[in-house]
């Protein structure tokens, strides 16, 4: 996956000497690594998510630095965007996730569900990011721009639409929520922990 990102280095243009992409957007896919073996070995469902949070507060800094890299060129900037949806994925599931674990309308068991859901579309968000290989591997140096172009913005159609995915499945989960705290007359409970449409940026 280092590999995958050389292409970012290679085309920044001499103003972001200070800012290294590829470094950023390595660290980026490391801290989805991490989220998702730690998800995936932490058996509390607590714990779990406190390990998580601790993984991506620490790395936090690294997608506000990544989405301040902007004079790419065009395959540099999809791949890094690719990249920030990867981010933006895991920025759903630890904020809306914590939610969740203080809402009195979920189980135990629900939640150990809910978040074994979040690891594996998390999980499957990253391996998309491993096809960018392709673009810079002995293969891939050999490649037009047109048949590099095609493979960046497939990655990327992909994750643009796994991460809608995510956004239904957190909305999904709300909404059983919802209709619990209806029939248990604590509608507005509900509202004010997960906010009203408008405020959703998922």
């Amino acid at each position: 996956m280092m590999l995958a990102l050389t292409v970012m280095a290679s085309q920044v243009k001499a103003q972001f000497i200070t800012i290294d992409p590829a470094h950023i957007a390595t660290s980026i896919i490391n801290t989805a690594s991490e989220i998702i073996q730690t998800s995936s070995t932490v058996s509390n469902v607590i714990t779990n998510w406190k390990e998580v949070k601790k993984v991506y507060d620490q790395s936090k800094e690294y997608y506000d630095k990544l989405k301040a890299v902007n004079d790419l060129v065009k395959d540099a900037k999809k791949v890094r965007d690719a990249i920030l949806i990867v981010g933006d994925i895991s920025n759903i599931y630890v904020n809306e996730f914590e939610k969740m674990l203080s809402d009195p309308h979920f189980k135990y068991e629900e939640l150990m569900a809910i978040s074994k859901g979040y690891t594996i579309l998390l999980q499957e968000s990253a391996d998309m990011l491993m096809e960018l290989k392709t673009v810079v591997n002995s293969n891939g140096l050999s490649m037009t721009d047109y048949e590099r172009m095609d493979i960046i913005n497939y990655v990327y159609d992909r994750l643009k639409t796994h991460k809608n995915l995510v956004s239904y499945y957190t909305r999904k989960n709300i909404s059983v929520s919802y209709l619990r705290a209806q029939k248990a007359g604590d509608t507005e409970r509900v509202l004010a922990l997960y906010g009203n449409i408008d405020e959703r940026y998922w």
